[in-house]
């Protein structure tokens, strides 16, 4: 079986195995007691501490250790604004943020606050001006993360850091899928981590609170992790967190050429293996092991389980795998293809044979599932120069495939009026239409959904 979702958990690095056991006979004690067992599992905090803070370049004494990378983030947010209290009361996120910190926007804005959401281009990546001009006297905090966790897009941060500081705000980063990479540049202000994404143990997230900036914890405190992250400290979980972190970084320079050169070739032939496919994200500013493409016609759901079947463990943010049969926020706020939507993410020490068999079995599976869904279209004539599509009720990708197996029956400036009430179709109607090279008039309300209005110009 290969495994090709590192970016939603990194298989436990070995490193991270062998410091877990070893400091479960060291790190049991209460850090806080001054008796022998106590001082030893202090010792291996403060040394995990020390060791993280290097990792990430700042001050031991700006770390603390969370239940996991989810919980920073909702910690340093909440914190972050309410110290700012006082400057106002409006947050700026990007639109592809980590579920958690748009989680966290929308407490926010429930409890009075407003929220600003920058939009990215078609790449998934923000543009610094889009920050720029969403500051505000009143911006208590800005967010972005480093790198999309859906498409592998990195961010400018050092740009909009500058922007931010310049602005007197500080910048929260998301580093949760670049900090086993290497080091976020740039002088931002907070940063959010979780281990499982670089090889450690789960259950560990990493919050960096630089000095100066305003925070006050919100809700319980106690006297661990400066008053930030209330509760007991899992030692061992924390020991193996940082050591992984320490082995994957001195790896990753030469570990992420050789993943790169495996996901290009795979952004390269994946096109060339099956028709109609558009690989999305930034071609060079990206992450080295993640690499997503969405392909017209397919259920998503369907194509995970055949490449299930064959040996394949990836994800996707195709609405067909969603249970609220919506597209992932991301691909919908890039504007691109959602339906038959593929993640493939490397772990590190993935083997090039491997990858080479997935590009081998790829094409069958999406031929597969595409020729399952492959029944005629449910057609009525309208006027001369129009075709009505009915796909009401229907999830998708069919109402895309009925649009496509009718579109060439109209004459070049006909149109092709499609009536859905699925979601995804307004997000993937558009998408087909930038993929074909077609025109995508626009949306107008029906009797029942929507009625999608697609001309032909060639």
């Amino acid at each position: 079986m290969a495994y090709f979702d590192a970016a939603s958990a990194a298989p436990l690095h070995p490193v991270a195995r062998q410091a877990l056991s070893a400091s479960l006979d060291e790190g049991w004690a209460d850090p806080a007691r001054l008796y022998r067992e106590g001082r030893r599992a202090r010792m291996l905090l403060d040394a995990s501490r020390e060791a993280a803070a290097e990792a990430v370049g700042c001050r031991a004494d700006e770390v603390v250790f969370t239940s996991s990378g989810t919980r920073a983030v909702h910690r340093g947010v909440a914190g972050a604004l309410a110290g700012r209290r006082r400057v106002g009361h409006h947050l700026i996120v990007s639109s592809v943020e980590h579920s958690s910190v748009l989680h966290s926007a929308e407490a926010f804005e429930a409890d009075g606050g407003t929220v600003t959401r920058v939009a990215v281009d078609r790449a998934g990546a923000v543009d610094p001006a889009g920050y720029a001009a969403a500051l505000r006297p009143d911006t208590a905090l800005a967010c972005l993360q480093s790198a999309n966790h859906e498409v592998g897009t990195a961010q400018p941060v050092a740009e909009v850091a500058e922007v931010c500081r310049a602005a007197g705000v500080p910048l929260l980063v998301d580093a949760a899928q670049s900090l086993g990479w290497g080091p976020v540049e740039g002088d931002w202000s907070l940063l959010a981590a979780s281990a499982h994404k670089w090889g450690g143990p789960s259950g560990v997230g990493l919050l960096v609170v630089r000095k100066g900036v305003r925070f006050a914890a919100q809700g319980p405190v106690d006297e661990r992790e400066s008053g930030r992250a209330p509760g007991f400290e899992n030692i061992p979980a924390i020991v193996a967190a940082v050591a992984s972190l320490r082995a994957v970084r001195a790896e990753a320079a030469q570990e992420a050429v050789r993943l790169r050169g495996l996901t290009e070739r795979i952004r390269a032939r994946v096109p060339e293996l099956v028709p109609d496919v558009e690989v999305v994200g930034d071609a060079v500013r990206r992450l080295p092991g993640i690499v997503t493409f969405s392909c017209l016609y397919v259920d998503g759901e369907a194509l995970l389980h055949e490449l299930d079947r064959a040996g394949f463990s990836v994800s996707s943010g195709s609405s067909c795998t969603s249970s609220t049969l919506t597209p992932s926020h991301v691909l919908k706020a890039m504007g691109v293809l959602s339906e038959g939507n593929v993640r493939v993410s490397l772990p590190p020490g993935t083997a090039e044979a491997d990858v080479e068999r997935f590009l081998e079995v790829l094409p069958g599976a999406v031929a597969g599932v595409r020729e399952k869904l492959g029944a005629p279209a449910p057609v009525t004539r309208g006027g001369r120069e129009e075709l009505l599509v009915d796909s009401l009720g229907k999830r998708c990708p069919i109402p895309v495939i009925e649009l496509a197996k009718v579109f060439g029956r109209v004459p070049v400036g006909g149109t092709v009026r499609v009536l859905s009430d699925d979601e995804a179709a307004r997000l993937d109607i558009p998408a087909w239409c930038e993929m074909r090279g077609q025109e995508y008039v626009g949306e107008e309300p029906a009797e029942r959904g929507t009625a999608y209005l697609v001309r032909r110009v060639s």
